[in-house]
């Protein structure tokens, strides 16, 4: 059987519904919604859940199938237990403060950069060089991080910047005489 077309089991504490093609995931967290492709059938069992093809002839529709699966799965997870990236500032000089959905990053430039989190994420520095970033949506969690790192990314000759905590920075050899 194809990977697609696996059930995904419902975990305790989370509400997976559909109507009018709106798949609506409830849990401790939050709620999220998602609206389900035409072309896709949403199979609701005792504790799980299976996506279907409505039409398998179709062009593209087993990846619209596979993508709904992947999405309703991060819901799920996002609204039970949620999601978190973890990064890490390296260079002289270099910190972080939250103050509630504000981020103040010392990054070496003239001025501090101030980046305003979206609604639903929060954000945490538990030291002055690390940062957690905390949401119930994979995708938004996931952009965030990319944005603060896109303020200074690690660069290869003495890997300044910032990084993800997981990260690992190819270094390269400094230019010789």
């Amino acid at each position: 059987m194809s990977r697609v077309l696996k059930e995904l089991n419902i975990a305790k504490g989370v509400e997976v519904s559909l109507a009018n093609e709106v798949i609506t995931v409830k849990g401790s967290k939050g709620s999220m919604v998602f609206p389900l492709n035409s072309s896709v059938n949403m199979v609701s069992g005792e504790g799980t859940v299976r996506f279907e093809p409505k039409n398998a002839e179709e062009k593209n529709v087993m990846a619209l199938t596979g993508t709904a699966k992947a999405v309703v799965a991060n819901m799920m997870k996002g609204v039970s237990e949620g999601f978190e990236k973890k990064m890490t500032l390296v260079g002289v000089g270099y910190r972080t403060s939250v103050q509630g959905n504000k981020i103040t990053l010392n990054l070496g430039f003239s001025h501090p950069v101030e980046h305003v989190l979206p609604e639903g994420i929060s954000a945490e520095a538990p030291s002055q060089t690390e940062l957690v970033i905390r949401g119930i949506d994979k995708q938004k969690v996931g952009q965030v991080a990319a944005d603060i790192r896109a303020y200074r990314p690690p660069e290869p000759y003495k890997g300044k910047g910032i990084r993800y905590a997981d990260e690992q920075i190819v270094r390269k050899e400094a230019k010789k005489k």
